[in-house]
């Protein structure tokens, strides 16, 4: 433990730091958006967006390596790739009248086969595995700040609209009735879902981001009566697993996104035990 503590606090060492407030600030956005994505049963959706980054991060790293375009940032091209995937979910939802679920496992591989081919016209090497499964201690000072800004743009949005994607989640139709524009709120809330997306791919990767959306939500949700609980829950999973995922990670040599997840998996294991425990005892006691 002290090797670690004194990684976190050496002031010329800055990756581990950052990795640490990357996490915990990704446990924010997680929390809140991962929460909406759960209750309202769209993780397909979220999975389509976020395999569709790739693309984006892709085709930055291509053009910066191709042609010299310093402002092609992989984490840029994957907010406007997710972004655009968002989109093109939300016009297949609404509008297409093409197989919703074939639309979307379409946007999934082309993203996902988009993103290794620009990868390998890449020149020079680009490891691909640390975009599909995540490097938390490659993040900068400047992908740090980006992160930052994104997750308050999420805690504003999420949380400022909560009403109305509440209403949204549980009962579109009565939101619809009461005059909600669903349509324009089912949209944001995919972008948010794309924003969270960017937001975790640094912590977890392009493959293992679903799970960092559903599972503490999921985990939450079965210790909570109320959206806002399930919310607070998810969000101290990510408080608990994220340090917990990177101080193993550090210990044992591992990379620290595959621990974080099996470490939120197993919290989600936890929470079904202690669950059906408790309704157990509480037949036995009736």
């Amino acid at each position: 433990m002290s090797g670690f503590v004194q990684l976190l606090l050496d002031q010329h060492i800055p990756f581990m730091r950052n990795a640490l407030l990357v996490g915990l600030l990704s446990s924010v956005a997680f929390g809140i958006v991962g929460s909406y994505v759960v209750v309202r049963r769209i993780s397909y959706m979220a999975g389509a967006i976020s395999h569709s980054a790739l693309l984006g991060i892709g085709a930055a790293l291509f053009l910066k390596g191709r042609y010299g375009c310093t402002a092609a940032d992989p984490l840029l091209g994957a907010l406007v790739a997710a972004l655009l995937s968002a989109l093109a979910v939300w016009w297949v939802s609404v509008y297409a009248r093409e197989r919703e679920d074939a639309v979307i496992g379409a946007i999934w591989s082309v993203g996902m086969a988009g993103g290794l081919l620009f990868l390998a016209l890449t020149p020079g090497y680009v490891d691909a595995m640390s975009y599909l499964f995540g490097d938390v201690l490659l993040v900068g000072n400047w992908q740090l700040g980006l992160v930052a800004l994104l997750d308050m743009a999420v805690l504003l949005i999420g949380l400022g609209l909560y009403r109305r994607f509440h209403a949204l989640a549980f009962d579109e139709e009565f939101a619809a009735v009461r005059g909600l524009p669903v349509r324009a709120y089912s949209l944001l809330l995919l972008c948010l879902v794309a924003v969270t997306v960017v937001v975790l791919v640094s912590v977890a990767g392009i493959v293992l981001v679903v799970a960092l959306l559903t599972l503490p939500a999921a985990a939450a949700g079965r210790m909570s009566a109320s959206l806002k609980g399930m919310m607070l829950g998810a969000t101290l999973v990510g408080f608990f697993t994220v340090p917990t995922g990177l101080f193993l990670s550090y210990e044992w040599n591992l990379p620290a996104g595959p621990l974080v997840v099996m470490i939120v998996a197993f919290v989600y294991l936890a929470s079904w035990v202690l669950k059906g425990a408790s309704r157990v005892g509480g037949e036995k006691k009736s």
